[in-house]
């Protein structure tokens, strides 16, 4: 199509020309239908009667459409590029950085560093409800030794579980529960094995050689880091060589069972009692051997027993009040460790003094 001079499509009362008709074809109004107003095209001057109507049309505020329309979100901004760090050299991991203790809690350290760094003990005793339930304990076994060997055979089993899973508690590990099932097994395993020798105390050793190597196997086949496997070998060993210890209540005589129970009944209590530590640790060790002095016959046999005893519940209550522990460990090795690691103790006295 040949481009025509913008005037031939035709015009309207001097007012210029629709530039949307047909070519050639001129516009005719209707005589019957309202005025409509033309378009001008950019740059075409004319007056326009209907000027200020259109003007007053143009709405200025939100319409209808704005304002039901909901708003259109902004694209989300693409995250940045994350530059990969350089490897370590010698193929290692990045050590981890570790912030400042907080009275708010750190996960990244331990009870003990906590408070530490904080100023404050990393030493705390178990309290008297702990010593109460060694005591009961102690005089549980005393009352069975006298009793007769399988009446001291109850409370010296419930001794020997407490007594692993309080360690396994101590050094941090939990749950461990084939640590702690391994441990007391090989406790049982040595109360039977005395019982059948007519309770020789040559089985404790034996069942602990066992036990070792048996421990030493089963951390081998474990898939968990070189350091927890240690950690693991060495509280599997521990606990079950405390627990196998405590089976020296079973081996020793009567009247050494007797007065080496009521000795760590009565240093515990004694050693629970608000004074200083010092001085409590001089008044149980006093209290154990006068209690051993009492129950064994006004002898000075049983007041050494007794105080060796006592001595070796010392040891034990101070191991169990280390390394910050929880309530746990001062319901299970608080109550158990001392009469645990004294039981060795009054096996050899008892055949020594006796």
């Amino acid at each position: 199509m040949t481009n025509q001079p913008y005037g031939s499509y035709g015009s309207y009362g001097g007012h210029g020309s629709y530039g949307a008709q047909e070519p050639h074809v001129p516009y005719q109004q209707p005589q019957s239908q309202p005025h409509v107003q033309p378009q001008a095209w950019p740059g075409q001057g004319y007056d326009d009667p209907y000027a200020d109507q259109q003007h007053t049309q143009q709405w200025q505020g939100q319409t209808w459409e704005t304002q039901m329309q909901p708003p259109v979100a902004a694209a989300p901004a693409a995250p940045p590029v994350q530059v990969p760090e350089p490897a370590p050299v010698g193929g290692g991991e990045p050590e981890p950085e570790y912030g400042p203790a907080t009275l708010a809690g750190n996960a990244r350290i331990t009870d003990a560093q906590r408070a530490r760094a904080e100023g404050r003990s990393p030493i705390i005793e178990p309290g008297t409800q702990p010593a109460v339930l060694t005591a009961v304990l102690g005089l549980l076994l005393a009352g069975g030794a006298a009793l007769g060997t399988y009446a001291l055979l109850v409370p010296l089993v419930v001794l020997q579980g407490v007594t692993a899973a309080g360690w396994f508690r101590l050094n941090g590990m939990w749950p461990a529960r084939q640590g702690i099932a391994l441990g007391f097994l090989g406790a049982l395993v040595a109360d039977a094995a005395m019982l059948l020798s007519d309770r020789s105390p040559g089985v404790l050793l034996g069942t602990l050689g066992v036990w070792v190597l048996l421990s030493l196997v089963l951390q081998l086949r474990s898939h968990a880091d070189p350091d927890e496997r240690m950690y693991g070998l060495m509280a599997t060993v521990v606990a079950a060589a405390l627990a196998i210890a405590a089976g020296g209540y079973l081996a020793a005589d009567a009247d050494a069972v007797v007065a080496g129970a009521v000795a760590v009944a009565a240093a515990m209590v004694v050693r629970a009692l608000p004074v200083g530590t010092a001085a409590s640790a001089v008044l149980a060790l006093a209290a154990g051997a006068g209690a051993g002095y009492a129950v064994g016959g006004m002898s000075s046999e049983g007041a050494l027993v007794g105080a060796g005893a006592a001595v070796c519940a010392l040891i034990g209550h101070r191991v169990a009040s280390y390394d910050y522990p929880s309530r746990f460990v001062h319901f299970t090795a608080g109550v158990a460790l001392p009469l645990a690691a004294a039981g060795p103790v009054v096996y050899t006295l008892g055949r020594v003094l006796g």
